[in-house]
């Protein structure tokens, strides 16, 4: 038998769940097991176009419809970003506005649900240590049993944690199990939650698979090679803002000059980094604003600059 591919490749993550609606079924059930379960659902991106394998910079996640309306975006997500709370923000605000045309009553919006799958603890201050499981609403400070509608909800699963902390629900338990220990026979022997054996069973004939295997593999490359990028882009910024802040100190000749010298250039060239980008990749804001540590605003005030 072959090597198990990694489930947690966005790709295969994809293709277990877009070509057998009915795992992902069980999979958002298992996630959202507060809320009434749904029954039925629509892929609504089930293709994966070639281009998707060697953008650097595009996530392969899956958009759904239940038979209510219910929008969702289900993630993997195994590299931990800098403004993920922006990005995760402007993904889920986008598929809201994109449901309405002009002229369209608000009355006609569907709730939008988010379910991101992190391979990383997110949330590592000591007093969050015992918590992997979030579910984010637009909630009163003061009151926080009043919700002001249903229309978002960000739900996030630390994988790791989870599975270090333990006590989850039966069948969220088995899939943390499976995204953490494929590769362990010994332990996935032991899962009997149907569903999860059966995308089990579903990663073992994708692994088996030549092609599948090889479209699994431009994938990884293409994510090293993100990584690598963005790795060199911010040295980049922080070797200019280096030399900008040593020129601004020396011009000042004090030590408090030096050091408004020295933010002042690492700025000026994390903005010149993000302008760089801006002309010579796809990328979008946020993305940008992952790569830079700049906000969002800064990024589309930038691109109407550049």
């Amino acid at each position: 038998m072959p090597t198990l591919l990694d489930p947690k490749n966005d790709y295969v993550f994809k293709r277990l769940f877009a070509d057998e609606p009915e795992l992902l079924i069980a999979l958002i059930n298992a996630v959202r097991y507060r809320a009434p379960p749904i029954r039925s659902i629509r892929i609504r991106n089930p293709a994966i176009d070639p281009s998707e394998l060697h953008g650097k910079y595009i996530m392969l996640d899956l958009l759904a419809e239940d038979s209510n309306g219910t929008r969702y975006n289900i993630e993997m997500q195994v590299r931990r970003q800098h403004a993920y709370g922006a990005r995760s923000t402007y993904y889920l605000a986008k598929i809201i506005c994109d449901q309405l045309v002009a002229g369209d009553a608000y009355e006609r919006l569907c709730p939008v649900v988010g379910i991101h799958l992190l391979d990383f603890d997110l949330f590592r201050a000591q007093e969050h240590r015992g918590q992997a499981i979030w579910c984010f609403e637009m909630r009163d400070l003061d009151t926080p049993n009043v919700c002001l509608g249903d229309e978002l909800q960000l739900n996030v699963i630390e994988l790791k944690k989870a599975e270090r902390l333990g006590q989850l629900p039966p069948a969220l338990s088995a899939w943390v199990t499976l995204f953490e220990h494929w590769q362990e026979e010994n332990i996935m022997s032991a899962i009997t939650d149907k569903p999860t054996r059966r995308a089990y069973d579903k990663l073992a004939a994708l692994s088996a698979d030549e092609e599948a295997r090889r479209l699994a593999f431009v994938r990884e490359r293409a994510l090293h090679d993100e990584a690598q990028f963005l790795l060199e882009a911010r040295e980049e910024g922080r070797e200019e803002g280096r030399k900008e802040g040593h020129k601004e100190g020396r011009k000042e000749g004090r030590k408090e000059g030096h050091k408004e010298g020295q933010k002042k250039g690492r700025d000026d060239a994390l903005r010149q980094t993000a302008a760089n980008l801006i002309r010579n990749t796809g990328l979008d804001d946020a993305s940008i604003a992952t790569v830079t540590g700049l906000n969002i605003g800064e990024i589309a005030a930038l691109r109407g600059d550049v």
